[in-house]
């Protein structure tokens, strides 16, 4: 059998301006709210759609959008926002209303997030640096001056290896076995 299907890009939909408001409908909206960059944007399409969908016949529709938001794109958009339970946000335009206030703290959430994560990232570059200048300087005393090719390979050298040479520097003869390719056990 012959089947007949109409290939959409979403992508193409969302952001071309040929498509005038009236084209935008339901379907737009959805792919809108999958494609959009901008929680204001996310509201505005979000509205749009508690405006087409308050018919009561169009209940069912409005629910599904509700799940959706709720199971799809929320989690994707806000991973560990705190939700109500679905059995209290029945209604599209309850989502919007929730959204609109939360969507308010987003920036400042994403901010301290990247703060923490800042922090550890800069945390573990000092601990990094910290063991190799320690190691640099335990090397210094026990074989001397740190020839360039011995300084290229602690610049290199990750926090395991860092590690596993600063174990090792009280048992190695030379620096050259220390800094050897093979691991020391």
């Amino acid at each position: 059998p012959a089947l007949g299907y109409l290939l959409l890009d979403e992508g193409a939909i969302v952001n071309d301006p040929a498509w005038s408001e009236p084209a935008r409908n339901v379907v737009a909206a959805l792919f809108q709210l999958e494609n959009n960059r901008d929680e204001q944007e996310m509201l505005n399409v979000l509205g749009k759609l508690v405006d087409w969908l308050k018919a009561p016949e169009q209940t069912s529709l409005r629910r599904a959008f509700v799940v959706w938001i709720r199971r799809v794109l929320l989690p994707h958009r806000a991973p560990g926002m705190e939700l109500p339970e679905l059995n209290d946000l029945q209604e599209l335009h309850e989502v919007h209303t929730m959204l609109a206030e939360r969507i308010k703290k987003w920036p400042e959430r994403w901010r301290q997030e990247g703060l923490e994560q800042g922090l550890e990232q800069g945390l573990e570059q000092g601990r990094e640096q910290g063991t190799r200048r320690m190691l640099a300087r335990l090397i210094v005393k026990k074989y001397g001056a740190i020839p360039t090719w011995a300084q290229t390979r602690l610049d290199q050298a990750g926090p395991e290896q860092l590690e596993t040479w600063a174990d090792a520097i009280l048992e190695a003869e030379t620096l050259e076995a220390l800094l050897s390719e093979a691991p020391r056990h």
